[in-house]
Parts: structure tokens; C-alpha cells; sequence
């Protein structure tokens, strides 16, 4: 009961700041609920009653409240503020991702418990297969807000996350992640609530927007938070959707792909890279569609589907050849797109158990990335070299390359640095018994790594 006082207490500290009646926000209530396809008969005794605490908002009304009071403040105001949200995060599901990215950035900051525990969910991934935007463009659009937004604005934001996305790779994720979460909540998120001149403008926005939910959701990613990164790239995705609906749509579904595949959970992955593709083709750069193809290699050979991923392996090689365009700023992220291709190749054929054509791939993509700008990838791509060498019986290479690969690991904030060290600990034993040159000493920085 302690609990349910003090949510509608802040619900009541709200509606106090807007300084608006009861009826007048009924009237906004019924108003957002209509823009919405809903026909709802919110009143005044009904605020009254929330705001008392004798009851809740049900269905979407909450969110329709946390939007009129939003519209009044001049900010955002989430379901979780006022008391309305569900205590394990559910508001992530919200019609709005404006107020999910809020919401998610503010719990990073606060430390709330719902994100910490989050689960990754198969369900998850293939969300962007049923999902209709519309309503949610809808939404969007009917705000009228009080604060210009400028291109300066957007490159912004843009810039603060090149600058993290670079910091990330050479320091891992857990460095900065407050920091980006509490940007992405308190002042970029807030941007795409304003006025635009232009709708290529507009567009800019939730796209860089976007891009830093999805940096967000790299960095939960990398320190081995997977509920919360997929959290992230969901609601990515749906602002994704306002930028461009065809490329950077089908990026953010690349992603939640990505993410499955990685940890072994395969599950509406080739539909999720199918349904990429058919967004994407046509409208991306070699670049990109190369990128969108080894997903979809990758989806294949995780479900030993072999001539399939072969397929989708030659159509990446064939995407990357073309030279028809800039390659936009979401995609170039995950750096050179050769060596991007080359490192998923390498994944896709370890599924293939093809261990000679993996160390190869891994070896081509190493001489792609700069070794000091992208310093993480370097050292997983050494660890990966060396499961493939060691798949070999070449056990004095792997050792080569696992000692490389710790070396670069050193001062990473990372839980996948952690997890590729403690996977090779059980063949060092191996080779320690059989006295390989080096193991002992590798064994030795691998335990100290990982104290």
C-alpha cells in the first residue's frame, strides 16, 4: 500500500506542475486516446480517482496520461514517473518509443532493478516481424512542441556518439554507460519531441536517436546484459522506423539478429534477416546490403543450413564489390564493412565446422580493422583465431594467438574479453599437461585476467 501512495503521490505532484484541471486533462486524455484508433470515457472523476490512489489506468490509458501530461509539462513525463508503469519495465512495449528510450535511459542512471534483471527473449527478436508503426507514426506526429530543433542540434548527438562508439571499442562497454544512458534520456530523446522546419530533418533526428539506443544497447551487450541490449535495439528499431523505415529499419533488425545468433538461440533469425533483405535491397549501398547478407549467412549456418548459407555468403561478396553510394552512419559503425564480412564469414563457417576457411577469414579480417581504433575487435578476433588453430592441433600457433589476444584485452571493461579468456582456459590445461610452449605463462595472465 506504502508502495501504491507514493506512485500516485507523483502522479499528483505532476498534474499540480502543469498546472491544469482535472477535467481539462480528461479532455487530453480522450483526445491522445482518439489520435490512437481508441474511443476511451476518461472524465475528471477518474483522474480524481488515480491521482487518490483508489485506482489505476488500465489497458493504454496510462499511456495516453503520461502523453497528455507530457504535451502540458513540456517534457516527458513516462508512465513509470507518475506511478502508471509496470514495475519489470513493460513500458519498453509502449506504443511510444520516445518515452520507452526515456524510460530505459532514466533506469541506467537510476540503477533500477527491472533492467538489471532483464531476460533476453526469443519473442523479442522477432518483434520487428509483426510490427505495425503506424499507429506510433500517428502518435508522433500529432505533437505540436514548443522547442525548435536545428540541424546543429542532430549533429550533436551525432558526434557524442562517434566519440563514445570510439571510446567503446578500445575500452569496452562498461566504460561510459551512464554517461551515454543519461544523454540518450535527458537530452536527446527529448529532441524528437520538438518542432522541425523540414521532415528530412525530422527523420535525421530519430535516426541519430536511434543510433545511440543502439550504441546503448551494444554496450549492455558487451558487459554481458543481453535483456537489457535487446531492450535497446527493440526500441532502436521503432525509432529506426520514424528515420528511415527501409535501411536503418532493416539495420536495427540485423541487430536483434545478431544479438540471437551470438548467443545461440537461432529462433526467428532467417525470418528476421529475410524480412531485413526485403526492406533493405533497393534502397541501401553495397556496404550495407553486404552487412544484411552475412547476417543472414550466419542465420542459415546456425540451423545447418548449408547450401542456404552459402548462398548468402556469396551474395555478401557479390554486395561488396558494388560501389553505389555512401555508406550511412548507422551501418558504418560496426566499422569497415570488409572486415566486418570477413569476421562473419569466419563465424559462419566455424558453424560449418570449415575450421581451415575460418582461420583465414580471421586472419583477412584483422589486416581490414586498425589495430588501435578498433583495439576490441582485434583481440576477439585473435581469441576466435585461436579456437580455429587450436580446431587444427596446431596448439603452438593458438597459443600465438590467445597471448595476443590477452595482451589486447588488458584494461577492458568487457564481459565478452572475459568470457572469449575463460573459454580457452580448458584446452590451455590440456596443453600445459602436454607442455606446449607458452601455456603455462598464457594460463598464468589468463587467471590474473580474470581476477
Amino acid at each position: 500500500m506504502a508502495a501504491q501512495r507514493a506512485s500516485n503521490s507523483r502522479l499528483h505532484e505532476v498534474i499540480e506542475t502543469t498546472g491544469c484541471t482535472y477535467e481539462a486533462l480528461a479532455k487530453d486524455v480522450r483526445r491522445i486516446a482518439a489520435e490512437n484508433g481508441e474511443i476511451i470515457q476518461t472524465n475528471k472523476s477518474a483522474i480524481s480517482h488515480w491521482a487518490n490512489g483508489t485506482r489505476q489506468p488500465s489497458g493504454r490509458t496510462s499511456q495516453y496520461l503520461a502523453e497528455a501530461l507530457s504535451r502540458r509539462a513540456g517534457r516527458i513525463v513516462t508512465p513509470t514517473e507518475i506511478g502508471a508503469g509496470t514495475s519489470d519495465g513493460n513500458e519498453q512495449d509502449e506504443a511510444d518509443p520516445v518515452l520507452a528510450v526515456t524510460d530505459l535511459g532514466r533506469a541506467d542512471v537510476e540503477r533500477r532493478r527491472f533492467l538489471a534483471v532483464a531476460a533476453f527473449t526469443t519473442a523479442g527478436v522477432a518483434m520487428p516481424l509483426a510490427y505495425d508503426h503506424e499507429a506510433t507514426a500517428r502518435m508522433l506526429r500529432a505533437r505540436t512542441g514548443t522547442g525548435l530543433v536545428g540541424a546543429q542540434d542532430v549533429d550533436v548527438v551525432r558526434e557524442i556518439t562517434a566519440a563514445f562508439s570510439a571510446a567503446d571499442e578500445r575500452l569496452g562497454g562498461g566504460h561510459g554507460l551512464t554517461t551515454v544512458t543519461a544523454y540518450l534520456a535527458d537530452t536527446a530523446a527529448p529532441l524528437l519531441r520538438g518542432r522541425f522546419t523540414a521532415e528530412p530533418l525530422r527523420q535525421a533526428a530519430f535516426g541519430a536517436v536511434a543510433e545511440l539506443a543502439y550504441l546503448a544497447g551494444w554496450k549492455h551487450h558487451d558487459l554481458g546484459q543481453e535483456g537489457a541490449a535487446q531492450r535497446y535495439y527493440r526500441v532502436g528499431y521503432q525509432l529506426a522506423c520514424e528515420a528511415d523505415p527501409h535501411g536503418h529499419a532493416a539495420w536495427m533488425m540485423r541487430a536483434l539478429a545478431h544479438q540471437a545468433l551470438s548467443l545461440k538461440q537461432p529462433h526467428y533469425c532467417i525470418a528476421l534477416a529475410e524480412a531485413a533483405l526485403a526492406r533493405g535491397v533497393g534502397h541501401i549501398d553495397g556496404q550495407t546490403e553486404a552487412l544484411l547478407h552475412i547476417t543472414h549467412a550466419r542465420a542459415y549456418a546456425a540451423t545447418s543450413e548449408k547450401p542456404a548459407a552459402a548462398r548468402a555468403l556469396l551474395a555478401a561478396e557479390d554486395a561488396l564489390l558494388r560501389e553505389d553510394g555512401p555508406q550511412p552512419s548507422y551501418s558504418r559503425v560496426s566499422g569497415p564493412a570488409a572486415g566486418t564480412v570477413a569476421s562473419h564469414t569466419a563465424r559462419t563457417l566455424t558453424d560449418l565446422a570449415d575450421h581451415v576457411g575460418t582461420e583465414q577469414q580471421h586472419r583477412d579480417a584483422l589486416v581490414r580493422w586498425d589495430p588501435v581504433k578498433y583495439k576490441r575487435v582485434h583481440a576477439l578476433t585473435y581469441a576466435d583465431l585461436g579456437d580455429s588453430l587450436a580446431a587444427q592441433a596446431r596448439a603452438d600457433e593458438a597459443v600465438a594467438a590467445w597471448s595476443q589476444a590477452v595482451t589486447l584485452m588488458e584494461g577492458m571493461t568487457s564481459d565478452r574479453t572475459r568470457k572469449a579468456i575463460t573459454s580457452l582456459r580448458s584446452t590451455l590445461a590440456t596443453y600445459q599437461r602436454r607442455k606446449v610452449p607458452g601455456a603455462n605463462e598464457l594460463a598464468r595472465r589468463a587467471r590474473e585476467a580474470l581476477a
